[in-house]
């Protein structure tokens, strides 16, 4: 009974370290995952380095421009402006929408302009006759630059700064 006991123990003891090896993989595997303690990338100064010779410090891109505007650039209602405001925009023929678009070739709920943290997005909303942005038709919410043409039927709007 004494021999079956200890190889019990011993069997325990090496499942017991076995569990705690499982451990601290699982948990070395998470931290690299969670990118603790990471590394500056190769040929940039460590934060120290960047302390204590600040020319060493690349200098950061020029912030992007916002879009602030929404300008009609062909169409019936060309030169028209709307103020962005962060809210969605509702394009289309319908009296409910932010820009009622006098066109014969817009759906009355065409297509929905709506911001996404910095970037404003478009997408058609089941249009007859597309909406196209920049020459390409839209098949998903699409995320939409300044100054790209954005085309419903014969209006195009812009986003502008």
């Amino acid at each position: 009974m004494n021999d079956l006991s200890l190889v019990v123990t011993i069997l325990r003891f090496g499942f017991l370290v076995l569990m705690w090896i499982m451990v601290f993989s699982v948990v070395a595997a998470m931290r690299r995952d969670l990118v603790i303690g990471r590394k500056a990338k190769v040929g940039q100064p460590t934060a120290r380095q960047a302390r204590k010779h600040p020319e060493l410090i690349e200098e950061a891109p020029p912030a992007k421009v916002q879009a602030r505007q929404l300008v009609v650039t062909e169409g019936p209602l060309a030169g028209t402006t709307l103020e962005l405001s962060g809210t969605p925009i509702l394009l289309g023929r319908a009296q409910d929408a932010t820009l009622v678009l006098e066109d014969d070739y817009a759906s009355g709920r065409h297509a929905r302009l709506f911001p996404q943290g910095t970037r404003w997005f478009v997408e058609d909303l089941g249009s007859t006759n597309g909406t196209f942005l920049g020459g390409s038709a839209l098949t998903r919410a699409l995320p939409v630059e300044l100054g790209v043409p954005v085309r419903i039927g014969k209006t195009v709007i812009e986003l502008r700064p």
